[in-house]
């Protein structure tokens, strides 16, 4: 199984953590889809989500991989 890297850079914004569930919103038209990989940048750490659900059509939920 071979895996592709893109890197894309829409800007989302964070409008709620509960746990490791993130959503974010995109501006329309710039939606990820289910599986990507999004990038969070916290100071100096990264947190990776996997976007699991279109909440909308500019939103998203994200499951963290790390601590939130």
């Amino acid at each position: 199984m071979s895996t592709t890297k893109v890197k894309i850079n829409n800007k989302g914004k964070v409008i709620q953590i509960v746990g490791v569930v993130v959503d974010v919103e995109f501006n329309e038209g710039h939606m990820p889809a289910i599986y990507n990989a999004l990038t969070l940048k916290k100071g100096k750490e990264t947190v990776t989500l996997e976007v699991a659900q279109h909440l909308s059509e500019n939103s998203v939920r994200a499951v963290s991989l790390s601590s939130t």
